[in-house]
């Protein structure tokens, strides 16, 4: 059985279904976010949140705003209930205005994070995507440019605390590599 389908077959008996994809840094999570979504349209309406939206800057990202967020995203999702979120505005290091998200009947929750403990109870399906380090690095640097190099090099190591902390892989019903 391919994803998508396995997707499908998760959802199924969920009203109000939630997908997170996390995994380390440059694995391709936003990219298989976007297909999913688009996989997924055929059935629902999905919205995906990026947890690089709800960081709060590289020092504090997984402090309680991103765990806040999480559980508010999720629990108002699981009731059909609007909620507003504050992106984080790296350029300002601060948060926004709360903005409202797009009402769905699928959530994606896209990123480093995106599955920790407290919010698994909300969800209805985790993929993790595994990629080796030196290559997870080098791909986020393409992408977002060398300028970052000194805070992605520190955030190898705040992930590494993270998904130990919060055993993101094995909590994992589906595990990919990239």
């Amino acid at each position: 059985m391919d994803l998508i389908n396995a997707l499908f077959d998760s959802c199924k008996g969920d009203s109000r279904p939630i997908i997170a994809i996390d995994g380390p840094a440059g694995a391709g999570k936003t990219t298989l976010a976007e297909h999913l979504s688009a996989a997924l349209s055929l059935k629902y309406k999905c919205t995906t949140l990026h947890m690089d939206d709800l960081y709060n800057g590289w020092q504090n990202a997984f402090d309680h705003h991103l765990t806040d967020a999480l559980l508010g995203a999720a629990i108002a999702h699981r009731s059909s209930k609007p909620y507003s979120l504050s992106r984080y505005l790296w350029n300002q290091s601060q948060y926004s205005e709360a903005q409202a998200v797009k009402e769905a009947d699928l959530l994606i929750l896209e990123g480093v994070g995106s599955s920790q403990r407290i919010i698994r109870p909300q969800l209805t399906a985790t993929i993790w995507i595994d990629i080796d380090e030196a290559a997870g690095l080098e791909r986020v640097l393409r992408r977002d440019g060398g300028a970052i190099s000194t805070q992605m090099r520190e955030w190898l190591g705040t992930q590494a605390q993270h998904f130990a902390l919060e055993e993101s892989k094995d909590a994992a019903d589906f595990v990919l590599t990239t």
